[in-house]
């Protein structure tokens, strides 16, 4: 049975940032652990509707098998979790015994502006306006166990937060 981290958020509070950035602080530490960026396992486009989120879970399950085979057992993963129903198939996809759920939070305006100077394509007047949507639906999901302030910090001290908050390492 393994750990599993999710760290949860809107768009712009920088999950994947984050993500890369906890995962360096495993490496140096020589944490075995996988990282993964849920969402871009189901970049593709899927006419039937509903399609992308069973494909990214189905490759979601298909990463960490491989993982696992290898010896793998903390995995943190990227991935707004918009309801419970979410968090349990991850759960059972990575058959965590132990789940800690991190959301990143930042202001609003801070999430929008990022997503701004990220998104320079087709969409992105969609996901700027996504920003606060999806932070209202989190709001009333509440799914995560702990938040960390993702505003006017380095990224590295957000990180290291997140893991030592998940009992993951120690001060």
């Amino acid at each position: 049975m393994g750990s599993l981290l999710v760290i949860t958020g809107s768009m712009g509070a920088s999950k994947t940032s984050v993500l890369g950035e906890a995962s360096d602080i495993l490496r140096l530490r020589g944490v075995v652990h996988a990282a993964i960026d849920v969402d871009a396992l189901g970049l593709a486009f899927l006419p039937a509707a509903g399609r992308n989120d069973e494909v990214m879970y189905c490759n979601l399950r298909s990463v960490c098998n491989n993982y696992a085979a290898l010896g793998v057992t903390k995995f943190l993963l990227a991935r707004a979790l918009e309801n419970r129903c979410e968090l349990d198939l991850c759960r059972g996809i990575v058959s965590a015994a132990y789940t800690d759920v991190c959301r990143l939070t930042a202001n609003v305006e801070t999430m929008e502006a990022r997503v701004k100077t990220r998104e320079l394509g087709l969409s992105q007047r969609d996901y700027v306006s996504r920003v606060r949507e999806l932070n209202a639906i989190l709001d009333r999901a509440r799914v995560e166990d702990f938040s960390v302030v993702n505003e006017n910090r380095p990224r590295t001290e957000v990180a290291r937060e997140m893991l030592v908050r998940a009992g993951w390492i120690s001060e």
